[in-house]
C-alpha cells in the first residue's frame, strides 16, 4: 500500500533538469538562482561587486570632502576626479573607522565621531584634545543667520 502512493507521487512531483556547470568554470554545479554560478563564485562576485562600490563611495565622499574646503583649491578637474588627487593619509583615516585616529586605540562601536569627520576613542573626542579643524564658530553663526533672516520693511513714501 505504501510502495502504491509513492509511485503515484514520482509522476506528479517535479523532476529537476539536468544540472548546470558554473558559468566560471571551475568544475562545480550552478543554479538559476545564483546566475548559474556555484556557490562559492556567487560568494566572491558578489564580495567583489560589494567592495567596488563602497570604493566608488568612499573616493566620491573623499572628493566632495575635498573639494567643499574653502581653502584647498583644485588646480585642474581630472585631478579632483581621480582617486590618486586625495592624500593617502586621508584616505587611510577613512578606510580604518574602528580606531581612533589620534592614538590608534580600537574603538568598535564606542567610538565617538567628530564633526571633522573623525573617530576618537574617548579621551580624544574633544576637538581640544586632536587639534580639531572644524570651525564651530562659523557653523554656529551660519546656523543663526539661516535660522534669522533680516526682515527689512520697505520705506514708507509720506506725503
Amino acid at each position: 500500500m505504501g510502495s502504491d502512493a509513492n509511485k503515484m507521487n514520482d509522476a506528479t512531483t517535479f523532476q529537476p533538469s539536468e544540472p548546470v556547470l558554473c558559468a566560471n568554470g571551475c568544475g562545480f554545479f550552478g543554479s538559476a538562482a545564483t546566475m548559474n554560478l556555484c556557490s562559492k563564485c556567487f560568494r566572491d562576485q558578489r564580495i567583489k561587486s560589494e567592495q567596488t562600490v563602497s570604493a566608488k563611495s568612499a573616493v566620491d565622499k573623499l572628493v566632495s570632502k575635498v573639494v567643499s574646503f574653502p581653502t584647498q583649491t583644485v588646480t585642474s578637474s581630472s585631478a579632483s576626479s581621480s582617486p590618486e588627487a586625495v592624500s593617502p593619509a586621508m584616505a587611510e583615516r577613512t578606510r580604518v573607522s574602528n580606531r581612533c585616529v589620534r592614538c590608534n586605540k580600537k574603538v568598535g562601536v564606542m567610538g565617538f565621531k567628530c564633526r571633522c569627520g573623525e573617530t576618537f576613542c574617548g579621551s580624544h573626542r574633544y576637538p581640544e584634545e586632536h587639534d580639531c579643524e572644524f570651525d564651530f564658530k562659523r557653523t554656529g553663526r551660519d546656523a543663526i543667520a539661516r535660522a534669522n533672516p533680516v526682515i527689512k520693511a520697505d520705506k514708507v513714501n509720506r506725503i
